[in-house]
């Protein structure tokens, strides 16, 4: 976004151009998981060029005809097919799948000029913790291949509380997040992600688990490796709450970007 709106937005930016830094040049991939891209079962972008998806309304004109031209990767695509698949998961691949705003958002301040590669792995509808926990179990040899596996989504979603009315029940959220991620044991944490909706305000942070689903891909993959706190902004658009995360340590980048 090029208007005034886009300053709101400086915190997150700059958090997402800090993870660019420090990916070491052996990453030769980056796997998205969006919470924009529900299916029945599980698919996988396949094609070689993917196009895109301007899955949102009542925004200014110019933000329908955004190009982010990144390449797809169909051996990375069917790699992904092949493993959930081994692991017992249906999976399907899509090869007309383009970039829905739950990854150019995110991926055009990482890599502006779309050199990296990037296949996107829907979630799956019925929004099952422990069959996402799974997946990402399945996908955790990718990040030794030179993959980086990221869920996009949001710690807190509910799109119709906003204001003062949101700023408690989204705290609250975040910090019962906070806690489950940072600061309990591996086993603890899976737990208390995939019994999420126990947590204080769950229902009142995610009406629809959506954006948080991506969230257990990325666990899964963790397996045991320790959270980050890698982006907190206490009042988003002046009252949510909202935190990013990176599990495992990053391999500092021997090049650094401009």
């Amino acid at each position: 976004m090029e208007d005034g709106m886009r300053r709101r937005f400086d915190k997150l930016e700059a958090s997402l151009q800090s993870i660019r830094r420090e990916w070491s040049d052996a990453v030769r991939a980056v796997l998205v998981i969006s919470g924009h891209w529900e299916t029945a079962d599980f698919v996988v972008s396949s094609g070689a060029s993917p196009g895109m998806v301007f899955d949102y309304y009542g925004f200014p004109e110019h933000l329908y005809h955004i190009k982010y031209d990144a390449p797809g990767s169909p051996e990375l695509a069917m790699r992904v097919h092949a493993m959930l698949h081994a692991g017992g998961f249906a999976c399907e691949s899509d090869a007309e799948r383009g970039y829905d705003h739950g990854t150019f958002s995110l991926m055009k301040p990482v890599y502006p000029n779309g050199e990296m590669p990037i296949v996107q792995l829907s979630v799956k509808q019925d929004f099952d913790p422990h069959a996402h926990l799974s997946v990402g179990r399945l996908l955790a040899p990718l990040r030794d291949e030179g993959v980086v596996i990221i869920g996009s989504g949001s710690s807190f979603h509910n799109l119709g509380l906003r204001g003062p009315a949101a700023i408690e029940p989204s705290r609250v959220f975040d910090d019962w997040l906070q806690e489950s991620l940072l600061r309990t044991s591996a086993t603890e944490r899976h737990q208390r992600v995939a019994m999420w909706t126990l947590a204080p305000n769950a229902r009142l942070a995610h009406p629809r688990e959506d954006h948080l689903i991506p969230l257990m891909v990325a666990l899964g993959a963790a397996e045991e490796e320790p959270a980050t706190l890698i982006y907190h902004q206490p009042d988003f658009l002046g009252s949510w709450a909202l935190s990013s995360f990176r599990f495992g340590q990053p391999a500092l980048a021997t090049t650094q970007s401009a």
